[in-house]
């Protein structure tokens, strides 16, 4: 039998929406204990303040299984290793997590505050009140707009979605929806890189969104609020 101390182990941590004050102290202490810390570089500068004594390995979409290759190659030869990610692992981490459980024996979680936490907390609405989806994904894209679709038409619980970067964002995922027979008038926001010094929100209606040609920002959240019980 196989101890769980056994073989190859890295740790994962969400570090949050942005502002580092989201990081959990048990984040921190991982980032500061590592030998190695990985991640998207935007998100690495997250946790810089506390990374002093690590190697960095910053990765892009176009290198990050060279970066994970080499970063995990350092584990084998007995350095510990923490990759970081936005938000909280258990809301759109699943690429990244899939990607290093494939490369190691064991994978220790710390889970971090996500941007729909902060979301939900700007906008005043709970958790019971609300159905989450997310395009954070390369693939169910496609059924994961169906499903927005009906709780839309449903209209009984606000919806929380995550756009996918950038290929289905705010405006055009509003307008794909009127098409599908959302009445135009139904309200939404979208919060735009929550907890950051240059946060911004707008609110109105999915026909509104759907007419803005400016980008949004790929760090954006979109609610669209349960209709007003007469």
């Amino acid at each position: 039998m196989t101890a769980a101390t056994d073989g190859t182990r890295v740790t994962i941590i969400g570090v949050g929406p942005g502002d580092n004050g989201f990081l959990t102290l048990k984040g921190k202490q991982a980032i500061e204990e590592a030998d190695l810390v990985a991640g998207f570089q935007t998100v690495l500068n997250v946790v810089l303040p506390f990374a002093k004594n690590a190697e960095l390995c910053p990765m892009a979409y176009r290198d990050q299984e060279e970066v994970l290759d080499y970063a995990v190659g350092q584990v084998k030869e007995g350095k510990s290793l923490v990759v970081c990610a936005w938000g909280d692992l258990n809301v759109s981490a699943k690429e990244l997590l899939d990607r290093v459980r494939r490369r190691v024996d064991h994978v220790d979680l710390v889970p971090g505050i996500s941007s729909v936490q902060i979301a939900m907390s700007r906008s005043g609405i709970s958790l019971e009140d609300v159905v989450f989806i997310t395009l954070h994904r390369r693939d169910g894209k496609e059924s994961a707009l169906e499903e927005l679709v009906y709780y839309l038409k449903d209209g009984r619980r606000n919806i929380i979605l995550l756009p996918s970067p950038y290929d289905l964002m705010p405006a055009g995922i509003a307008a794909g929806v009127i098409e599908d027979g959302v009445p135009g008038d139904h309200r939404m926001t979208v919060y735009q890189r929550l907890t950051h010094d240059d946060e911004q929100s707008w609110s109105g209606s999915v026909s509104e969104c759907a007419a803005i040609t400016t980008d949004f920002s790929d760090l954006s959240i979109m609610i669209f609020h349960r209709p007003i019980s007469e």
